[in-house]
């Protein structure tokens, strides 16, 4: 058996932009005086974790900051602007979900962000893609350390009972390849919006759209 695992939620829709606006919201809400840039932002996007982001801008600006209440604000808004905001799949998710489906290739949604996140993507995201589409649907709760440490993609394989060299994942960002890789897995670089000009150098490929054919493919090589 063999494994196709998407590794975050701008894998499956590009929601780089409704983040960003989140974050903003959630810093007006919190009244601090910070508005991320699109510039601002991509540069943030080299790893995971948005709570570490806000610890990490308010130490720049040596400000006190409760990050944990900042980010809860933020996954809040988030999750309502999915539900208003008539996301869609990214070019090619559901041919290569139906391929992968149609070949008998485990599916997995292996991320670190929160359930409530997973939870409302996939909301918006139905029927074209639900819960029920992957074998297994990884949260944060589930590791200790988020990406790029590999754990969470070890923590995937273990479960699946797969390996590593029949697994092939998709990732949007730097932070993410770094992690598949580390794991021993072989990664498409799928970059978002805010992503596109970051260094995916350890992928095996870089795209703009999903190829059904091709990440099929490089399961078979």
């Amino acid at each position: 058996m063999s494994a196709l695992l998407f590794g975050s939620i701008s894998t499956l829709a590009d929601t780089s932009e409704l983040q960003r606006r989140a974050f903003n919201e959630a810093f007006e809400a919190h009244g601090l005086e910070w508005n991320w840039s699109r510039e601002d932002y991509a540069a943030m996007l080299g790893s995971n974790g948005g709570q570490d982001r806000i610890a990490e801008f308010a130490k720049g600006r040596n400000e006190d900051v409760d990050a944990a209440a900042v980010h809860a604000t933020k996954s809040s808004i988030f999750q309502e602007l999915l539900g208003t905001s008539g996301v869609s799949a990214r070019p090619g998710v559901i041919e290569t979900v139906q391929r992968a489906k149609r070949d008998g290739l485990r599916l997995g949604f292996v991320t670190t962000t929160s359930a409530d996140n997973i939870a409302a993507l996939l909301g918006a995201l139905a029927p074209d893609v639900t819960a029920e589409t992957f074998d297994i649907v990884v949260d944060g709760s589930a590791v200790t350390s988020g990406k790029p440490d590999p754990e969470v993609y070890r923590y995937a394989l273990a479960q699946l009972g797969e390996d590593a060299g029949d697994t092939v994942a998709i990732e949007d960002n730097p932070g993410g390849v770094r992690a598949a890789t580390g794991a021993g897995i072989s990664c498409v670089a799928f970059p978002n919006e805010n992503t596109a000009e970051g260094d995916f150098g350890g992928a095996a490929a870089t795209v703009d759209a999903l190829d059904a054919d091709h990440v099929v493919s490089l399961l078979k090589s």
